[in-house]
C-alpha cells in the first residue's frame, strides 16, 4: 500500500470514529428523535427546512411514547417508531402523497434524516459523514410500518395533547363539544365513475380487490321526481312523476371526530375515530365520548350535533341533575309532530289527556342500546271504558283508541321537551360547525381520499392528521399566550 493511501485510509477512520463519538454513538440508543436533544450539529442548524418541521415537532410529547423492545435486528440497529411517526407527520406537513416522494425529499434534507431520529449508517465519503439514502428504511417499509404501527400509540400522543390544552387554555375548554363524522373514500375503481365494471359497482356482497376492509355506505340522500313513466327494474326506480330516493353510495371509511371550540382561542379535536362506511354516524357517538370523557376527566355539560344523532341516549348522556347541560340537537321528526308529557312524564294524547302505561317490555332490535320501552294506550278505553266518544274524533277511535311506544328513559322525554327556540340552545347549537372547520383542514390534509388500501393504514393516517391540527392549534396558543405576555 502507498504512503498516500495509508494517509487518506487513516484520516478516514479518524473521521469516522469521531462522528460516531460526538453523534451517532450518543443517540443510537434512544427511542426519542433526535431533534429532542438541546445541541444540534451545525449542518442541522443551517437547513431552514429542517429547523421549521423541528419547531413544529417539537411540541409533540414524545416521552410518553413507550421504549422499543428490541435494540438490534440482525447486528443493526433498529429504527425507533417515534421516527416513523414523525416522518409520517412530515408526508402531511408538506403535502407528499407517496411513500416514494417522501423518501426522496427525505434523502434531499440529510439535516432532516439526522433530526428524525432514524439510524445513521457512516459515510466517510458523505459531506455529513453519512449517507442518507443508506440511513431512510424502504418505500415499502414506510407503507408497512403506516399499516402495522399499534394506534394506541398515536392516541397517546393525542391524550398528551389535549391534556396540554387543557392546562394552558379557560376553564370553558371541553365544556361543548360538537361531534360529526366525515366520509373517507377508499382507493378503489369502484368509487371511479369513469372505470368500466359490468356488474357489482354497488353491490355491497362483492368486496372490492384493492381493499379488503372498505365497506359500501351512502353519504347522502336527496329526493328526486321522475317526470316521465319508466319501467321499474330496480328497488328505489318509481313511475308516473312520483319522487323517489336517490342515494350518494361509495366505498369507503368514516372519520368520526369530537372537537370543542374556545372564544378567541379556536377549535381543538378532543377524540377522534374510524370505522368503516356502513356503519352509521350514531354508532360512533359512544366510543368517542369514551375518549372525551376519559381526557377531560368527565363528561362535558353540552353536546352539539346534526339530525342523525337525534336519539334518546344521547340526551340521555348529557342530562344530569348537577348541572343545566343538553344536547342541542335538531328534531328528526318525519311529520314534524312535538309530543307533550305531563308532570309524571306520560304522554298527552291529542285531546290533552294522558296515556297510561298498557305494558313495557325490553327492545333489543331496533336501537343502537337495548333498552325498555313503554306502550301507552289511550286513557279513555284503558284500563277502562269511560267514554263513548273521543273529544277530537281520533280516526282510530274505532279501533282501539290511540296509543304510542316511547323508551322508558329521561332522553326520550328531553327530545320533545327541549326548548330550540331559546336563546341557550341557539348559543349552543352555533358551535356545531366547530367540527366542519375540523374537516376543512383535515381534507386540505388529504383525509378524504387517502392512497392506502387497509382499515388499519386509514386509521392511522387519520389520526396522524388530527395529531397535526392540534399540532398547529397548540403553536397558535403558545404564540398568543407569548404575545400576552410580552
Amino acid at each position: 500500500m502507498s504512503k498516500n493511501n495509508s494517509n487518506t485510509s487513516t484520516f478516514s477512520i479518524r473521521i469516522l470514529a469521531y462522528w460516531r463519538q460526538r453523534y451517532l454513538w450518543r443517540w443510537q440508543t434512544s427511542y426519542l428523535p433526535r431533534f429532542m436533544c438541546q445541541q444540534y450539529p451545525r449542518f442541522v442548524q443551517q437547513c431552514d427546512t429542517t429547523q421549521t418541521i423541528i419547531t413544529q415537532l417539537r411540541l409533540l410529547d414524545w416521552e410518553k411514547l413507550p421504549p422499543p423492545t428490541r435494540k438490534q435486528y440482525f447486528g443493526r440497529q433498529t429504527t425507533p417508531q417515534s421516527a416513523y411517526i414523525a416522518t409520517y407527520l412530515v408526508k402531511l406537513l408538506y403535502d407528499i402523497r407517496s411513500m416514494g416522494k417522501l423518501r426522496h425529499f427525505l434523502v434531499t434534507h440529510p439535516a432532516l434524516v439526522w433530526a428524525l431520529g432514524f439510524p445513521l449508517v457512516a459515510d466517510p465519503q458523505a459531506a455529513h459523514g453519512f449517507s442518507a439514502d443508506a440511513s431512510l428504511p424502504s418505500r415499502r417499509q414506510l407503507n408497512r410500518v403506516l399499516t402495522q404501527l399499534d394506534n394506541a400509540i398515536l392516541q397517546t400522543l393525542l391524550d398528551a395533547q389535549v391534556a396540554r390544552l387543557h392546562s394552558l387554555l379557560p376553564a370553558s375548554f371541553g365544556e361543548v363539544v360538537s361531534l360529526d363524522t366525515k366520509h373517507v373514500l377508499a382507493w378503489v375503481k369502484e368509487n371511479n365513475p369513469k372505470a368500466y365494471i359490468k356488474e357489482g359497482r354497488y353491490d355491497k356482497t362483492r368486496q372490492p380487490a384493492a381493499d379488503p376492509d372498505c365497506k359500501l355506505g351512502c353519504k347522502r340522500r336527496h329526493n328526486r321526481k321522475i317526470a316521465t313513466a319508466i319501467t321499474p327494474t330496480k328497488e328505489g326506480i318509481a313511475v308516473n312523476g312520483k319522487r323517489v330516493s336517490i342515494g350518494e353510495f361509495y366505498w369507503g371509511y368514516a372519520s368520526g371526530a369530537a372537537v370543542t371550540k374556545v372564544a378567541g382561542w379556536g377549535e381543538f379535536v378532543l377524540a377522534e375515530l374510524t370505522q368503516t362506511f356502513d356503519q352509521g354516524d350514531i354508532r360512533a357517538f359512544f366510543p368517542l365520548m369514551a375518549q372525551v370523557a376519559r381526557r377531560l376527566d368527565g363528561k362535558p355539560r353540552f353536546g352539539t350535533m346534526d339530525a342523525a344523532y337525534d336519539a334518546f341516549y344521547v340526551y340521555e348522556y348529557f342530562h344530569s341533575t348537577e348541572h343545566d347541560g343538553f344536547a342541542a340537537i335538531p328534531l328528526n321528526q318525519p311529520n314534524g309532530k312535538i309530543r307533550k308529557f305531563d308532570q309524571d312524564g306520560l304522554p298527552l294524547c291529542e285531546a290533552g289527556l294522558s296515556m297510561p302505561v298498557r305494558k313495557t317490555y325490553m327492545d333489543r332490535t331496533k336501537s343502537l342500546v337495548p333498552h325498555k320501552r313503554s306502550f301507552h294506550a289511550c286513557p279513555l278505553l284503558f284500563p277502562q271504558k269511560i267514554a263513548d266518544s273521543c273529544p277530537v274524533a281520533h280516526k282510530r277511535w274505532p279501533k282501539g283508541g290511540c296509543s304510542v311506544q316511547l323508551p322508558c328513559s329521561i332522553g326520550a322525554r328531553l327530545r320533545h321537551q327541549l326548548d330550540r327556540d331559546g336563546a341557550k340552545y341557539k348559543e349552543i347549537y352555533a358551535q356545531r360547525t366547530a367540527v366542519e372547520r375540523i374537516f376543512s383542514q383535515a381534507v386540505n390534509l388529504g383525509i378524504e381520499r387517502p392512497k392506502l388500501r387497509n382499515k388499519r393504514a386509514i386509521t392511522n393516517h387519520n389520526t396522524l392528521i388530527y395529531l397535526l391540527i392540534n399540532l398547529r392549534a397548540i403553536q397558535r396558543v403558545l404564540a398568543k399566550l407569548q404575545e400576552k405576555h410580552n
